[in-house]
C-alpha cells in the first residue's frame, strides 16, 4: 500500500496558491482514479483507492504546511506503511513553473513542510515529487510569493507541473521510481 501525500494548507483559504501544489496534484490524482478524499483521521483529509493495481491512501494533511509530518507519521504507523511506500508531493521554488523533479531521497532543503516530514519520519529515505513554482521577484517576500493567490495565467503555468507530477506518480507506481525519474527528470 502506498501513502501518497500532497503538502499544502487547508484549501478554502489557500486554494490556487503556489504552496498548495501538493494538494493540487493529489486532487488531480483523485479525479483521475475516482478516489474520494472525504474522510478525516489523524489531522488529515484522505481517501483510499487503487492506482495501477496498487492500493493507495491519498492524504492531504490539515495541520498547515509546517506541521505536515504530524499527520503523516500517524498514517504511517496506523497502516504500518514502510518508508519505501511513502511518496511526498510538494512545491519547489528552485524549479521553474511547469517543471517537476522526482527523487528517491534527499534533504528537506529550505522547505518547512518537508523539514516537518523528515523530523517526524526520522529519515530522508522516502520518494518525493517536487513541483516547480519558481523563485519570487527580488522585491517580493518569499512568504508572500508562496501564499499569495496566483493570476489565472500564472496558475495555468503552474498547473502544467501538476499534470506532469500526476503522470510521474502513475509511472512510479506502475514501473518504479527509476523509470519515473528517467522519464520525467530530463527537462
Amino acid at each position: 500500500m502506498y501513502l501518497i501525500v500532497g503538502l499544502g494548507n487547508p484549501e478554502q483559504q489557500y486554494s490556487k496558491t503556489r504552496h498548495n501544489m501538493g494538494f493540487d496534484v493529489v486532487n488531480e490524482i483523485a479525479k483521475e482514479y475516482e478516489i474520494n478524499i472525504t474522510k478525516t483521521k489523524f489531522n488529515g483529509l484522505y481517501g483510499t483507492g487503487t492506482i495501477e493495481g496498487e492500493k493507495v491512501i491519498l492524504l492531504k494533511p490539515q495541520t498547515y504546511m509546517n506541521c505536515s509530518g504530524e499527520s503523516i507519521i500517524e498514517f504511517k504507523n496506523f497502516y504500518k506503511i514502510d518508508n519505501s511506500e511513502i511518496i511526498i508531493i510538494y512545491d519547489d521554488i528552485d524549479l521553474e513553473p511547469g517543471n517537476i523533479r522526482i527523487r528517491k531521497k534527499g534533504s528537506a532543503g529550505s522547505h518547512n513542510g518537508m523539514k516537518s516530514v523528515v523530523n517526524f519520519l526520522k529519515t530522508e529515505e522516502f520518494s518525493r515529487i517536487r513541483v516547480g513554482i519558481g523563485k519570487p521577484e527580488k522585491y517580493i517576500d518569499l512568504v508572500d510569493h508562496v501564499l499569495k493567490k496566483t493570476s489565472e495565467d500564472e496558475y495555468n503555468r503552474l498547473h502544467e507541473g501538476v499534470i506532469k507530477a500526476k503522470e510521474a506518480l502513475t509511472e512510479l507506481i506502475k514501473f518504479g521510481i527509476d523509470s519515473s525519474m528517467n522519464k520525467f527528470n530530463s527537462n
